[in-house]
């Protein structure tokens, strides 16, 4: 479920005392901003666990700086940093896989689940089976095991907070008691720094140009997806699992200004939309404070030094990963899974030069093709299988990226 209709804060206890929380992914971009905003709100937060890679500094500073209790690398040979960081401070300290999962389900109000990647699946489904509430930031929950996560968050009752500036803005304006009365929603796209090149000059593009994104500063991988427009397609993936609509009314809008996030239309002729500055901190803030709000200092929109804002349909000529998206939405979780640990090979291939930047989704096709005709795209009912697609893809990903050297 998104949400739950309560009043009461994620814990269902006093949403006047501190609300428990722990960060899964405390190094990366979103986790950074999630201890901004505790860091900026003393006494409101009480962090139990913070868990990162393999950033043993990075990690160490941020639990002492937030007064964590606990911290988990998840290197194990980042474990001797850690501890030596974090001596004398009293904050307990693992490491590993398995410890990661342990920091997830310790008794908290929320878990904000920012790990990158599928290594999150694990820990954050773990949580979820327990009815913690979820700040909803790792994409491949949702996209490689959305039914599975979803049917646990009914299941325990967990509330599942999206974190994604555009689910964040849909839930915000997402009107539960009139979802049948709702046609469709809108997930807006910047359409990346490449919008309006030909495909002559994107098939020449570095990938130094793909990651300056023009609005937002994001990781590697995120970067690249966005450039590629995958990233929207994956959104449009989650979101079919985050609301309770078809898939046909899932909609794509190309808005260079990133300042609408989303959009949801009724019925009646009315479209709600939900604006705000590029900055991670908004949704974020919604998450940590729903049902209520809390201050950020994100910037304030100026609507009248905006003056214009613009929308265009994706072309997908330019940008055909909306399509490649869209076909594994409907042919089930395991052609989630194996388009998301595809495209991670080629986005990785193109950032080490081994691929051009059209040949992400050309030979993310040729992958999903040969996973379809060799039958390795049925059924995906637990995190196990989607781990055995996730490897299979990858097998096939590195296969077809010794094609194309040769």
């Amino acid at each position: 479920m998104v949400g739950n209709g309560s009043r009461q804060s994620p814990g269902g206890g006093n949403a006047d005392a501190p609300l428990r929380l722990s960060v899964l992914g405390a190094s990366g971009s979103i986790g950074t901003s999630t201890l901004d905003l505790v860091a900026r709100n003393p006494g409101r937060f009480d962090i139990c666990a913070l868990t990162a890679n393999t950033n043993a500094k990075a990690l160490a500073a941020a639990a002492i700086r937030v007064r964590a209790e606990h911290a988990v690398v998840a290197d194990e040979s980042a474990y001797g940093s850690l501890k030596d960081a974090l001596s004398g401070t009293g904050i307990t300290c693992a490491a590993g896989p398995a410890a990661v999962e342990e920091a997830a389900v310790r008794p908290v109000d929320m878990l904000v689940a920012a790990i990158v990647g599928a290594a999150g699946l694990a820990p954050t489904l773990a949580a979820v089976r327990q009815g913690t509430a979820i700040a909803l930031a790792n994409k491949e929950c949702l996209v490689c095991a959305g039914d599975l996560f979803m049917s646990a968050a009914r299941a325990s009752g967990a509330t599942i907070l999206p974190v994604d500036s555009e689910h964040n803005a849909v839930f915000q304006v997402f009107e539960q008691g009139n979802v049948e009365q709702i046609e469709c929603l809108t997930l807006t796209a910047s359409g990346g720094p490449f919008r309006t090149h030909t495909l002559a000059q994107m098939r020449a593009v570095s990938p130094e140009a793909a990651l300056k994104h023009p609005n937002w500063s994001m990781g590697a991988r995120i970067s690249i997806d966005s450039a590629t427009m995958m990233n929207k397609g994956f959104e449009i993936i989650e979101a079919h699992h985050l609301f309770p609509l078809r898939q046909d009314q899932l909609e794509v809008l190309v808005h260079p200004q990133s300042v609408v996030h989303g959009m949801v239309q009724y019925s009646d002729g009315s479209v709600l939309a939900q604006l705000g500055a590029p900055d991670m901190r908004t949704p974020i803030s919604h998450c940590l404070a729903w049902p209520r709000r809390m201050s950020t200092p994100a910037q304030r929109l100026d609507l009248a030094a905006l003056a214009t804002l613009t929308f265009e349909v994706p072309d997908p000529v330019r940008f055909p990963a909306l399509r490649l998206a869209r076909a594994a939405m409907a042919d089930g979780a395991a052609a989630s899974a194996a388009l998301n640990a595809a495209d991670e090979v080629m986005v990785r291939a193109f950032l080490d030069r081994k691929l051009g930047f059209l040949g992400i989704a050309e030979t993310i096709e040729r992958v999903l093709e040969r996973m379809s005709a060799s039958g390795e795209l049925g059924e995906a009912r637990s995190v196990e299988d989607v781990m055995v697609v996730d490897a299979a893809a990858r097998r096939y990903s590195l296969d077809e990226l010794a094609r194309v050297a040769h």
